[in-house]
């Protein structure tokens, strides 16, 4: 795929919702919308801020495979970005997520011990577009 990463950070960056996928115990997929990344570093490195009491956070702490699905409604094009799920509860990881209104989520602010961080860490992925797929390995 040429200019991999300018076009499917560009899906990222305007996709409001984001697809995250886990596996559940008895191995199963496991789907769920969230909202956009708070911060991604090229397409390897992609940051969420989560409950730390969710399931999502108990799956990712058992078994980190993850999947992340972005796409765009006007184009009908998407992206799977495949690779594992970090659990992030560092303070200073925390407070460079931390966005103005997540006290609606966080009551206790920063520090709340319910706030924590997903961090995605991409190795391949395959794009959709025009009706065609293309796999593609990420460095």
């Amino acid at each position: 795929m040429r200019n991999a990463a300018k076009t499917i950070g560009g899906i990222i960056d305007k996709s409001g919702v984001s697809v995250i996928g886990s596996v559940d115990q008895e191995g199963f997929p496991n789907a769920k919308a969230m909202l956009k990344p708070r911060k991604r570093v090229g397409i390897k490195e992609i940051y969420f801020s989560t409950n730390t009491s969710s399931m999502r956070v108990s799956q990712f702490r058992e078994n980190p495979k993850s999947c992340l699905y972005f796409f765009d409604r006007r184009f009908f094009r998407g992206v799977m970005l495949r690779g594992t799920m970090e659990v992030l509860t560092g303070q200073e990881v925390k407070k460079e997520i931390w966005q103005e209104g997540d006290e609606m989520y966080y009551p206790e602010g920063v520090t709340d011990p319910d706030y924590c961080v997903l961090k995605f860490k991409a190795q391949d992925g395959r794009y959709y577009s025009n009706f065609e797929s293309e796999d593609f390995l990420i460095d």
